[in-house]
């Protein structure tokens, strides 16, 4: 347990921030999966759900909770897989 009064702080500040962390990334995975599930029974409400992940992913990005760039890949195979359903 730190004894300087700003390292107290930083403590109870990063234990915030985890926890809003984990709800994040645990929402964005809920979503991720559902839009997977939709995409391999291939419903008609797939391209809502895949939108739906698209958005949450972009917001978990700016607010630092993954990568850009592993947003970006994330993204990248949801589209993928909702194009290439289309084109069947």
């Amino acid at each position: 347990m730190p004894n300087i009064k700003s390292a107290k702080k930083r403590v109870k500040i990063i234990s915030v921030k985890t926890l809003r962390n984990k709800a994040l990334n645990s929402a964005l995975k809920k979503k991720i999966k559902k839009a997977k599930t939709a995409l391999n029974i291939s419903s008609n409400e797939s391209k809502n759900f895949v939108m739906e992940a698209v958005s949450s992913i972009d917001k978990a990005a700016s607010k630092g909770v993954i990568h850009k760039n592993a947003a970006a890949r994330k993204k990248s195979k949801l589209i993928c897989k909702l194009s290439c359903l289309a084109q069947k």
